[in-house]
């Protein structure tokens, strides 16, 4: 696909003027890196990074049957979601296989919204709102901007902008507040594993919040391929990547979320576990890649998901569906396309010491 055929955000003309490196990404001209992946993840991680996550899709669902509803399609636990708080969850196929994995936002009583992935906006949308029979539903995807402000400078730079303490926000907490008289969301969350923010405004909004951001002297723009390796030393999955129709939440480790006492789509098959998703350190700089084959004794047990060198481990990573009962054996091989590289097991998060769930005082 062509740059010109692609879909841009409300920055993208920022990015280019900056230097970014684009490619294209779940249809997207997106920037991939501006000073370098190394040097962008390493700013993450000890100072704050703004990234421009636009591209994913938003959609407000609201009325008095919205919570029983979305309890049918989605398996985040709505009894003890209570508003002003967030929950990271998915949306099932009838057969538990991943549809997507979304964040879902108490914004009041009977009122939500459910952040999905760019790529699979349509997706969801046409799978959400023919099911939903008396709730709202509203895409405003295209109205509505999200930056992503990560890392240990974060909550400073944020209280200095919008001069006031952000302190009481708890993880997967948020707030709604206004800034230049629009509204703005900010959210605890984040995919770096450090001390972060999720700003949704208008898109009309995104230029001049993204200029501010910049104007502060720990910020610096970051691009995709520096979140990927973030995400990675996390252990966080990627859809099309990590999760997907055909693997359920708890082969990929998420078992443990699924604690919603409704009787939503999937629900019974979401626990079955043939394969595992299995984190994987390789010896130096040299990286599987998705698709990549994991051999034991000489017979394929599994597959390649996700892989880099991860500037903070100084070494590579990768994750792996592993089945079952060779998930976590010693021996593993990946064939990648130019050698085999020997890999061991290890226990995700592959990088120990991220500020995301840091106590604020």
């Amino acid at each position: 696909m062509t740059d010109a055929a692609l879909n841009t955000t409300p920055l993208t003309a920022r990015h280019q003027a900056l230097g970014a490196k684009m490619a294209d990404f779940a249809g997207f001209l997106m920037p991939i890196q501006y000073a370098g992946i190394i040097a962008e993840h390493t700013q993450t991680r000890t100072q704050a990074s703004l990234f421009d996550i636009c591209h994913m899709g938003e959609f407000l669902i609201a009325g008095e049957a919205a919570k029983a509803e979305l309890s049918h399609l989605l398996t985040h636990n709505l009894e003890t979601l209570a508003p002003g708080r967030c929950r990271y969850g998915f949306l099932l196929n009838e057969t538990g296989g991943v549809i997507d994995d979304c964040i879902l936002y108490c914004l009041a009583q009977d009122h939500y919204m459910l952040v999905v992935n760019g790529a699979r906006i349509e997706a969801d949308r046409d799978w959400i709102s023919t099911r939903l029979a008396q709730a709202h539903f509203e895409d405003v995807s295209d109205d509505t901007a999200k930056l992503d402000l990560q890392g240990p400078a974060s909550l400073d730079v944020l209280e200095a902008l919008l001069d006031r303490s952000l302190r009481h926000i708890p993880y997967f907490g948020f707030a709604q507040l206004e800034w230049q008289g629009q509204p703005l969301l900010v959210s605890r969350t984040g995919y770096t594993g450090e001390l972060g923010y999720e700003l949704y405004c208008p898109a009309s909004q995104a230029g001049p919040l993204w200029d501010a951001l910049l104007g502060y002297a720990a910020v610096k723009p970051a691009g995709l391929g520096a979140r990927d390796t973030l995400r990675l030393e996390m252990g966080l999955p990627l859809y099309g990547h990590d999760l997907d129709e055909t693997h359920t939440p708890a082969e990929a480790g998420y078992g443990g979320l699924l604690t919603s006492t409704a009787d939503y789509i999937g629900k019974v098959q979401a626990t079955a576990v043939r394969e595992k998703l299995v984190g994987l350190l390789l010896d130096g700089r040299r990286s599987a890649r998705h698709g990549d084959a994991v051999v034991l004794d000489g017979e394929q047990v599994g597959v390649i998901t996700s892989g880099s060198f991860c500037p903070s481990l100084n070494c590579a990573a990768a994750l792996a569906f592993i089945r079952a009962d060779k998930a976590g054996a010693p021996g593993y091989v990946i064939r990648t396309a130019r050698a085999e590289l020997p890999a061991v097991p290890a226990d995700l998060p592959f990088h120990k010491a991220g500020t995301a769930r840091k106590k604020l005082a």
